[in-house]
């Protein structure tokens, strides 16, 4: 699922791809459910490729909305608008190791946010063999 989810570099929230066009794709909004037409100059990650950083290794996104997913027991998280404190602490409590020189708290302010919003969109299966059957 998370291979259909993607961060837009300046936009707010993460968007559904929908289709292919010819200059690049139509996406739909998580947080609003406008669409966007999103050209190839825009600077785009896929959420299935995203991973955070660890002293010894990194942690691909979807283990990580699978940690939250099982701390909060399927339901929404912490808000994204919570100090730098309380959100170092909480990504602490499910990744003691992360790098803490290279995750910063705008990279765990992000991934509490997207958490919520696939969260309340019902989009839940994290796990890898999860793609189209869900569509």
């Amino acid at each position: 699922m998370l291979d259909k989810v993607i961060a837009i570099s300046g936009k707010p929230g993460i968007y559904s791809l929908k289709a292919q066009t010819r200059g690049g794709f139509l996406t739909e909004s998580l947080l609003d459910g406008k669409k966007l037409s999103v050209g190839l100059r825009h600077n785009v990650s896929v959420l299935s490729e995203i991973a955070i950083y660890t002293t010894t290794t990194e942690v691909p996104l979807r283990e990580v909305f699978e940690k939250i997913k099982e701390k909060e027991s399927g339901e929404q998280t912490i808000s994204h608008k919570v100090s730098k404190d309380e959100l170092e602490e909480y990504f602490f409590s499910l990744i003691p190791d992360y790098d803490e020189d290279r995750v910063y708290a705008s990279d765990i302010k992000k991934v509490v946010h997207w958490y919520n919003i696939l969260q309340r969109n019902g989009m839940m299966d994290f796990s890898e063999t999860a793609s189209d059957e869900e569509e």
